[in-house]
Formats: structure tokens, sequence, C-alpha cells
């Protein structure tokens, strides 16, 4: 079947990232994946979270959409006086995928909060926080050696997310919002450069979907991934110079 912007069934959308949009924060770049676009700032802080063990730091996230990212107006989280049940679950996925990455104890006693925050939505905005987020990271990390805080980069990995789904039946790479919304089943992937698998979401939303059809859609992921991953790091290489 033919894709409502041309593209063939394993063809990610046109992708762009932008480094060091924010000259504030101590990462940040602006990721542009077809028509959605997500602001992603890292910033950091010399404290952690009670939980976390000392000597050891923090990655987290938080994930919000600006009123008119959408096709209609939606309110903001603060005038409801709480954090929507779906920012809440992505900026969730978003802080343990960018965790994964991350070795805690040559971060050191410090805390790397990752802000994703939605410009403009088509489809795909968690993992295109995921991905940009990754970027974001890495620009404080490097930020933090340089300035001789900690010795020694603590990113173990690269991490990049993208979404598969089934539509009319036919498995295909990075929905956008109109396949997405008509999808039979949808799947999110978060994986690092190794090809292994940090998180997978799916769901049958038409339909139930086979063991092998999820072999399909993680295929598909995986080769997007790559893809996602080349264009993180030809960004990084560039802004590292």
């Amino acid at each position: 079947m033919s894709r409502i912007d041309g593209r063939k069934n394993d063809e990610l959308r046109l992708v762009e990232i932008i480094p060091n949009i924010n000259k504030f924060a101590e990462g940040s770049c602006l990721i542009r994946c077809g028509n959605t676009q997500v602001l992603c700032t890292a910033s950091v802080e010399e404290r952690t979270p009670p939980h976390v063990p000392a000597g050891e730091g923090w990655v987290t996230a938080e994930y919000s959409m600006l009123p008119r990212a959408n096709r209609e107006r939606s309110r903001r989280d603060i005038s409801k006086l709480k954090l929507s049940p779906r920012s809440a679950e992505i900026q969730r996925l978003v802080g343990r995928a960018l965790r994964a990455a991350v070795d805690m104890k040559k971060l050191g006693e410090r805390t790397i909060t990752i802000d994703c925050d939605v410009l403009q939505g088509d489809g795909g905005t968690r993992t295109a926080s995921v991905t940009g987020g990754f970027v974001a990271l890495s620009y404080a990390c490097w930020k933090l050696v340089e300035e001789g805080v900690i010795p020694e980069m603590p990113l173990t990995t690269c991490v990049a997310a993208v979404s598969a789904g089934i539509v009319d039946n036919v498995p295909m790479l990075d929905l956008c919002y109109e396949e997405d919304s008509s999808a039979m089943v949808d799947l999110n992937c978060v994986m690092n450069h190794e090809g292994e698998l940090i998180e997978i979401q799916g769901t049958g939303e038409g339909r139930a979907f086979t063991i092998e059809e999820q072999r399909q859609l993680v295929d598909l992921c995986a080769k997007g991934i790559r893809e996602l991953q080349a264009i993180q790091k030809t960004v990084l290489e560039g802004g590292a110079q």
C-alpha cells in the first residue's frame, strides 16, 4: 500500500537534529522527525534524590506538550494541578531509556534532568524525545568532562528509539499521526548501540498480533534505530569539534 507521505514501509521520516539550540542549558537540541518537533534540554544539578546510593548520580526526564502542539489546543498540565497520565508515563520511559546509557558512578553525585517539550506533535513524540534526549545528555556530559567536574565520560553506549506499527495489515516503520491513529498494532522500541533492547511497548490497538508480527516490527525498528544512531553520531561528532 502507498503511505500518506510516499515513504517506503521500512523508511524513516526525514530526521534533523539541531544541536545547542538553548544557550543556557548544559546540553540541548531540537529534533525534527517529519512534522514532529521536540526541544530537548539537559540541566545539571549538584545533588541527587534521596533514593540514589552515595557516590552515584542520577538521570531523569520530564515531558510535556505545548498547548497547540496538536491539532486542537490542550490544557497545560499546570492548569490541571497535576501531570497527565500520558505525560507521566512517557517521561518515565525517557528516563529509563537514558539511564541505560550512563555509568552512574562515573557521573558522580549529581543529577541530569532532560526536559522534553513537544513543540509540534505528529506521531512518535516519545521516541523522538528519547533520541533527542540522548543528544542533549551527551552534550551535558561532555561539558562536565571539559570543565574538569568529572574525569571521564560516563556514557557507556548510545540510545535511540522509534515506532513501528501495522496499518491495514501492513508492517510500517515510524508512523506519522494519520497512520498511528488508524494502526491495528502500535509498537515503540528503544535500543542501544549494540542492538540490544532497552524497552518495547507493544499494543494491539485494533487486533491482537502474533509473535512473528512482533519480530517483524522489532526488525523494522532495529533498522530505523541504526539510522537514527548514525545521525546522532554525526551531530555529536560535529559538536565536539
